[in-house]
């Protein structure tokens, strides 16, 4: 049943990379990093399964090379996190915390979100947007606070690639391990579709629940 309700958000997902290739893995990392709740953990290791199959090049580049198919995954995912944290980076620039409080809500963004990003900034300054892009939750909403603080872009674009692209190297990386055993974890896992719709199952409830969570409180 739940299978069947997420199946057209996974379709849509394969059929973006399988399309566009790493400019599609670009795009899905740019909605995932504008804080909408499509979780580069799906995003990613997809992308690396794409590599396995070799059907991830970029005008010629890396074809019949694995491993500078998983680097094209894991550099465009980088990208994407770059395009996608510019309008939540102006919202903070632009609104602060006010914006958010006004119209997070339209994007499932809460001031909840906006206070851990907040605390892990003030704890780590500038550094926040390097480390942060490395951990799960975190990431999505590290933009903001940088925004509120008026960190300099060229800096905020810097960290936020350095920081992303090990992450979606490493989620890449493990796609493409994925694939490559798939045979042997066919016993357990009858299609890759039923892993990424799991995944996605998981984000999905923890974010109602998160959500709904900080509304009763409020």
């Amino acid at each position: 049943m739940l299978q069947k309700i997420l199946a057209p958000i996974v379709a849509w997902m394969v059929a973006v990379m399988a399309a566009m290739g790493p400019l599609g893995v670009m795009l899905l990392m740019a909605i995932e990093s504008a804080c909408i709740p499509l979780p580069s953990e799906v995003i990613m290791p997809f992308a690396g399964y794409l590599a396995f199959k070799g059907q991830l090049t970029f005008f010629g580049l890396g074809a019949g090379n694995p491993v500078a198919q998983i680097w094209i995954a894991g550099i465009f995912g980088a990208l994407g996190c770059n395009l996608g944290s510019i309008p939540a980076y102006e919202v903070g620039a632009w609104g602060g915390r006010r914006a958010v409080e006004k119209y997070g809500r339209y994007i499932w963004l809460h001031t909840g979100h906006l206070d851990q990003a907040e605390r892990f900034f003030a704890r780590f300054g500038t550094w926040a947007i390097f480390i942060g892009r490395l951990l799960p939750v975190v990431r999505t909403f590290i933009a903001l606070p940088a925004g509120i603080a008026k960190m300099d872009r060229t800096r905020f674009h810097i960290y936020t690639f350095a920081g992303s692209l090990p992450w979606c190297l490493a989620l890449a990386w493990i796609g493409y391990k994925l694939g490559e055993k798939w045979n042997t974890l066919g016993a357990y896992f009858h299609k890759l579709d039923a892993v990424i719709v799991g995944v996605i199952l998981v984000g999905v409830v923890w974010f109602v629940y998160d959500h709904f969570k900080h509304r009763a409180k409020n």
